[in-house]
């Protein structure tokens, strides 16, 4: 019998479709070489290892979102009510000091440093998730006309913005103010990549998005979506870039020109509206960012006109019911500066307290939602069967998980988020009080 001996070597081959194994062996037989080529399709085996891969570099990112949404989260009570009085305060010391006197400009420098902290919390909050969302449902293309405006005078006169809109565009539930700010995010972004001009468009449609779609999150649910896409004409990106893109505080910008903040605050707001986001760039052809947004049925809300000047004076009653103590006493001090009577709790006992020796009606409750002893929403409960027709307006500085665990669902029930400048929280109140029950 002839003597046979082989030596192995393996290789691997993969097509678009296909990923296949090739093992070579060599025979020895009298003498002559022979080779035999044993082949095994192991696309499954790539794919499962390919989705491991994926699956354990979203789970590190979500990781690091959560421990970053914690400390954001943790900071953001105690950093709201300071700014609440900063900004405050500066407002109202400007109502009193004369047009030419030199320390406006100081003070005004106070209010802006205050509205430029406020909103880099508000970015924070948003990237992780946190932020407290008033959704509706609308038009999206309403959204997109409206941001448009802004859009024209972020981007310069060097980049042509156009908009192909779908005129059958399904709704959206989202925040529109939430949903402007990834529109401008986006915008400015794609600016900075076309320093000598260049072309941004923005185009809506009607798309259904099924389980294979490839860049679904963990949470995914296939059903008709509504896709945004914007596209610019810009450097584009490569795939080290694209891969840290969400990242917080990540940017290629020059130190002091940005925060890293712009594209995780998107990624965040996208995600905290149950929606999903594809990005495509590829160095020298532009970048694409499309939007996925879950499509509802319902009437859609027009969008709100900008604020007018209807006088903001009152009468009415109002209980005050804050357990910080710098915060309580700006409120009030602004509520009475707008005419209204204001009785002034210092926690939910404290309100119950003074209710009960009330004699007169009270017409609106104003109350912070964590406090201790009783929530805001236990003294609303509390006291709405004493005072049926009162209104019920909620103030925090909380992130949107903390005011949910404290009983108040965002959305269903008007609420001022912490820090509001003082016309801001008169317009809210007065707004509250012409609603009819």
């Amino acid at each position: 019998m002839a003597a046979i001996s082989t030596v192995g070597a393996r290789t691997a081959a993969s097509s678009p479709s296909k990923s296949i194994e090739s093992t070579i062996s060599q025979i020895l037989v009298d003498g002559l070489k022979l080779y035999t080529v044993t082949c095994r399709d192991v696309t499954e085996r790539v794919r499962a290892a390919q989705m491991k891969k994926t699956l354990e570099s979203q789970l590190h990112q979500s990781q690091k979102m959560e421990a970053f949404g914690q400390l954001a989260g943790g900071v953001a009570h105690d950093f709201n009510n300071l700014l609440q009085i900063i900004m405050g305060y500066s407002e109202l010391i400007l109502t009193i000091v004369p047009l030419k006197d030199p320390m406006r400009e100081s003070i005004m420098a106070i209010g802006e440093a205050g509205s430029r902290a406020a909103s880099l919390t508000r970015q924070l909050l948003a990237f992780s998730r946190q932020t407290v969302l008033e959704p509706k449902v609308l038009d999206l293309n309403e959204v997109v006309r409206e941001t448009e405006k802004i859009l024209r005078r972020l981007i310069g006169e060097d980049i042509l913005l156009t908009a192909l809109l779908d005129p059958s565009i399904r709704q959206v539930k989202v925040d529109p103010g939430q949903l402007g700010q990834v529109l401008i995010n986006i915008a400015v972004n794609a600016r900075d990549a076309m320093p000598q001009g260049g072309k941004l468009s923005i185009e809506t449609g009607n798309v259904e998005l099924n389980a294979s779609f490839p860049h679904a999150s963990h949470d995914f649910r296939p059903g008709p979506y509504v896709m945004l896409a914007m596209s610019d004409t810009g450097c584009g990106m490569t795939p080290e870039l694209k891969a840290r893109i969400f990242e917080p505080f990540f940017t290629t910008k020059c130190v002091g020109k940005g925060t890293g903040l712009g594209l995780a605050v998107v990624h965040g707001i996208v995600s905290q509206s149950d929606g999903q986001i594809e990005l495509r760039s590829e160095p020298g052809s532009g970048t694409t960012f499309k939007i996925y947004l879950p499509a509802v049925e319902g009437e859609a809300s027009t969008m709100e006109a900008v604020e007018s000047a209807e006088p903001l004076r009152g009468k009415e009653i109002i209980l005050l019911v804050e357990d910080e103590e710098n915060v309580r006493g700006l409120v009030s001090l602004v509520l009475r500066a707008y005419g209204y009577e204001v009785l002034v709790a210092t926690d939910g006992r404290d309100a119950l307290r003074l209710a009960k020796s009330h004699a007169g009606a009270i017409d609106l409750l104003l109350t912070d939602v964590v406090m201790p002893h009783l929530s805001g929403r236990q003294v609303a409960d509390a006291l709405q069967p004493q005072f049926p027709r009162m209104k019920v307006l909620y103030m925090s500085g909380y992130t949107d998980d903390a005011v949910v665990r404290h009983g108040l669902v965002h959305g269903q029930m008007p609420f001022l988020q912490k820090p509001a400048t003082p016309v801001n929280l008169a317009r809210k109140v007065r707004s509250l009080l012409d609603r009819s029950n």
